[in-house]
């Protein structure tokens, strides 16, 4: 039997299912306008703020190997990226979107499956008969050259005889058919599709962020060790200047030309930097062991940083398009976006349920009592049975879903605009420290040099006896927090970088 011979009378049902196709038409989601982010047109610039540089490189753009100047960082953080597990997490849930979305895609075509039988039938034949009749019969026999006739009459009857035997009946099928396929008129199906989609999209941002995030987590824990490097470093270094302090006046007061007044306030200056040592040996041990939780690995000392000083980790990166549009690229921002459109397509969905639902049984198929025969001529098969669905009474059940869904749109309106004005204070606050950081590294430093050469003349000056000891101590402890407050403000100002890469959504490349 030829193809066209099984499909001939069967262009009403093959129809039937390209027309339902062809109608799914209607789409009763609401038209998706992109809701006003609340936040003014550009962001700040000017008096706090700095001015964009015509010369500088765009922040959204530098991936964060030409970002990062460290050779040393960059390998702790693409061991970061390779080993992290929450980045890990991240991939796993996108790949989780993406199966989802492809199941819900599955409903938009019809699901066609192929189904083969064959039957075996053992039928039991039996009965009683009673017959009752005359027969005659003339037969003739020859062998070799001998001929001869013979004869014979019988008259009789024949009762209560009992017949048995069975017969074996097979039965071969084979069929093509889809089975309650929705047909989708009024596009409930097509924006359950967009809805997973969109949500798809939106775990993809989300580990698009997550990997920024780690990025600028990475970058700042590894400053964090540097900058205290460095301030271990300055209290070992106090230490031993109070160190010869406190030698000095114990001697003088065991000589009786001190009082013992001055040798307790110059070991009250020792034992405090004795104290810092301790708590930032604590601080970087506890600053190692955060980084290797970031890695997911321990990172060896080799690609640890052993002092901050007055390097930057980053390139000096001002955005040169100031736009407040620049937020629109972030991650997070493109992530709560897909929530929103979700959330709009689950409108469509909620609304079609008020509408019929038209579904779709069909088989095509052919039969036959041998397998030899099974496509041969007159032996197609096939069947119909559509059917409609129109809801009446439910007790509010799809009002309330449609309501619902109005509400979870309302509600990542929202989370929208909130999540644009939390992009815009933040990459704000960067810019405001940004503006300023390089006066406060500079009138810190001119203050350490102050408030040394103050230590070293008081010093000379008690040695000389026209200051007292206390002016010493006091110029000594300033000094000190002096050159401490150095050291973090030049931590800021490389942490301002790190967050003006992560706050502008930086690249990833």
């Amino acid at each position: 039997m030829a193809v066209t011979d099984l499909l001939r009378g069967r262009l009403p049902l093959l129809a039937t299912l390209a027309a339902g196709t062809m109608l799914a038409g209607c789409n009763l989601a609401p038209h998706y306008i992109r809701p006003v982010s609340g936040v003014p047109a550009a962001l700040p610039q000017g008096g706090t703020y700095p001015a964009a540089a015509t010369d500088a490189r765009d922040v959204t753009r530098v991936g964060w190997r030409d970002f990062f100047v460290d050779p040393a960082l960059r390998q702790v953080i693409q061991r970061g990226l390779d080993n992290n597990r929450d980045l890990q997490v991240a991939a796993a849930n996108v790949l989780q979107a993406r199966a989802q979305y492809r199941i819900q895609r599955a409903d938009l075509v019809p699901t066609t499956a192929f189904s083969g039988s064959a039957t075996y039938t053992n039928n039991l034949l039996g009965g009683a008969s009673a017959a009752t009749g005359t027969a005659t019969g003339t037969g003739s026999t020859t062998t070799g050259t001998t001929t001869g006739t013979a004869a014979s009459t019988a008259t009789g009857t024949a009762g209560a005889s009992v017949g048995t035997g069975s017969t074996n009946v097979a039965e071969y099928s084979a069929n093509v058919g889809v089975s309650a396929y929705e047909v989708d008129l009024f596009g409930r199906v097509r924006n359950l599709t967009r809805a997973a989609l969109e949500q798809y999209l939106a775990t993809q941002e989300g580990q698009r962020s997550t990997r920024i995030t780690l990025i600028a987590e990475i970058a700042t824990a590894w400053l964090t060790i540097a900058s205290d490097e460095d301030q271990l470093a300055l209290s070992q270094q106090t230490l031993g200047t109070f160190k010869q302090t406190l030698d000095l006046t114990a001697a003088q007061f065991r000589i009786g030309v001190a009082s013992e007044l001055e040798s307790r306030q110059a070991e009250t200056n020792y034992q405090a930097a004795r104290n810092d040592i301790a708590v930032l040996r604590t601080s970087v041990a506890r600053d190692r062991n955060a980084l290797d939780l970031l890695v997911g690995a321990p990172v060896e000392p080799a690609l640890l940083p052993t002092a901050l000083g007055d390097t930057r980790a980053g390139i000096e990166v001002l955005p040169t398009d100031l736009s407040s549009t620049v937020l629109l690229r972030r991650p997070d921002v493109l992530q709560a976006e897909h929530q929103l459109i979700a959330q709009n397509a689950n409108i469509g969905a909620a609304r079609a349920a008020f509408f019929p639902t038209i579904s779709l049984t069909a088989t095509l198929g052919t039969i036959s009592t041998a397998l030899g025969g099974l496509f041969g001529a007159g032996t197609g098969t096939f069947s119909a049975g559509p059917s409609i669905s129109l809801p009446l009474f439910d007790g509010g059940r799809i009002k309330g879903n449609l309501d619902y869904a109005r509400a979870s749109r309302q509600a990542a309106v929202a989370t929208y605009q909130k999540t644009i004005q939390t992009a815009f204070r933040e990459v704000a606050d960067a810019l405001a420290q940004r503006g300023t950081i390089d006066e406060q590294i500079a009138a810190q430093s001119a203050r350490v040099n102050a408030a040394n050469v103050a230590a070293n003349l008081s010093d000379a000056r008690y040695r000389a006896g026209v200051d007292s000891f206390l002016t010493t101590l006091d110029a000594q402890r300033t000094a000190y927090a002096a050159r401490q407050q150095l050291v973090t403000t030049r931590f800021n100002r490389g942490g301002n970088l790190v967050e003006l890469y992560r706050a502008l959504g930086g690249g990833l490349n």
